[in-house]
């Protein structure tokens, strides 16, 4: 007779190698990062520690507010881009039909492509000359909309934030389409027997029973958005200007172009603290009374 310790004991092996992995290329990485982060050191040499001056210079400094704020940028475009979106192509896409399938494929697509190229695309879809955006409005009499949409830094984090939505939408689709197709039929049924409407059944119904798988979109949502690099690297690089600079971008530029190690050590420290605050946030806010 199995036993429940015998039980736990199974699943805990069957875990090890998987927390084992996770433990070396995400958890050693974090700390020692953050041990660094306390340290003047250029990659090579000695490091001198210094305490928190890297921390104190980075909460003082103005170009990582304004990456902080461009950073917010993004993570609002995409919890209320990507996750709605989602959420309603699910509500379509659920059956398992032919149709549905192809239309889930194209969604998704973008997921298998790699983000330089979605990049390079983008930036000729935005740019100024050859772009097809411009080339659209002015076919269609909106000239006076034509612009240099990676530029202009009143227009460019919100141009940038499109691509980002347009390339993520695929995983959070699945997620969505999955728990949607676990909701049990009979539940569906007894609402149909009481009267209820397609859009009672919605809001009463099925996102009820989906509410943790969205507060677990949410999560994925935020870490993934303040951790957006590759899309905003190859399209402007952070520029013009630092208008369209990042948290990831700033750490990355002060690390690997300048040898600033240690600083930004303590940036990718900062921006994991800043992630755990915003997803706590999140998830008091959609906590919900059982």
């Amino acid at each position: 007779m199995v036993t429940a310790s015998r039980v736990k004991g199974f699943i805990f092996v069957g875990l090890l190698p998987a927390l084992l992995i996770y433990s070396v290329f995400v958890l050693v990485p974090i700390i020692w990062s953050a041990y660094y982060g306390f340290y003047d050191w250029k990659g090579i040499g000695a490091a001198k520690f210094i305490g928190f001056d890297n921390y104190i210079e980075a909460l003082s400094h103005p170009i990582f507010w304004r990456a902080l704020k461009n950073n917010l940028i993004i993570v609002g475009a995409s919890i209320f881009g990507q996750v709605p979106i989602a959420l309603i192509l699910s509500l379509v896409l659920w059956k398992n039909t032919f149709f549905h399938r192809f239309i889930r494929s194209a969604v998704f697509m973008p997921m298998v492509v790699a983000s330089v190229v979605i990049g390079i695309m983008w930036g000729y879809i935005y740019h100024p000359q050859i772009g097809i955006l411009n080339f659209v409005l002015e076919q269609v009499g909106l000239g006076s909309w034509i612009r240099d949409w990676l530029g202009d830094p009143k227009v460019n984090m919100y141009s940038v934030s499109i691509p980002i939505i347009w390339a993520n939408i695929g995983p959070y689709l699945i997620l969505f389409i999955a728990a949607i197709q676990n909701i049990s039929s009979e539940v569906e049924d007894a609402a149909k027997i009481d009267g209820a409407t397609k859009g009672k059944r919605l809001f009463y119904v099925v996102i009820p029973m989906i509410w943790d798988t969205i507060k677990v979109a949410l999560v994925l949502c935020i870490s993934g958005s303040l951790t957006s690099f590759d899309l905003i690297y190859v399209m402007t690089g952070g520029g013009p200007a630092q208008s369209t600079e990042l948290l990831a971008t700033y750490m990355y530029n002060n690390t690997f172009e300048i040898f600033r190690y240690g600083y930004g050590s303590a940036v990718s420290t900062l921006i994991i603290i800043i992630s755990m605050g915003l997803v706590l946030g999140s998830q008091v806010l959609m906590k919900r009374k059982s």
